[in-house]
This record gives structure tokens, sequence and C-alpha cells, in this order.
């Protein structure tokens, strides 16, 4: 069967002061969501470039999710198989 699927993540950002928090969300196929959360903090003596920590918490959070499907994935393989399943990032 050949189909085509749209998965979206979504990641929400927050700063406020010397944190940024993110937090990733997946959607697929109307399922409930994977959440993946992720936060940076700024030392008080470095130049103030938002980016980068937004950069930083969203790179974390969007990590954290990809271990979380990777587990849903392993756990679906091992439903469907009965066989213990090891998969590596």
């Amino acid at each position: 069967m050949i189909a085509t699927e749209q998965w979206v993540v979504t990641v929400y950002i927050d700063e406020r002061d010397d944190r940024t928090q993110a937090e990733a969300r997946l959607m697929k196929r109307g399922e409930s969501e994977l959440h993946g959360s992720g936060v940076a903090h700024r030392n008080p003596r470095d130049v103030n470039v938002p980016e980068i920590g937004a950069e930083l918490a969203a790179s974390r959070a969007l990590s954290q999710l990809a271990d979380q499907l990777l587990d849903v994935s392993a756990a679906d393989v091992e439903r469907s198989t009965g066989q213990p399943a090891h998969f590596h990032s």
C-alpha cells in the first residue's frame, strides 16, 4: 500500500529572563500527541542573544521527542512480533 501522511511537529518557545523553555509536540493521524521538552539557561555574564537559547532549548525538546518516538516504535514492533526490539538513533 502506498500512502502519504502528514505529521506535524510544533515547537513552542517561552523566553523569560535568563531561561528559555521549549516544548515540541508531534501530532500524527489524529492520535494523541507525543511531547518533548527542553530548557536552556543563559549565564548572566553572557551577551543576551535570545536565538541561541531558543535553538538550544528547541534542540533539546526535539531530541527528547525523537527518543520517545523511537520507544513507541520499539513497543509497536514488540506488540506485532512478540519479540524484543531495540532501535538505535
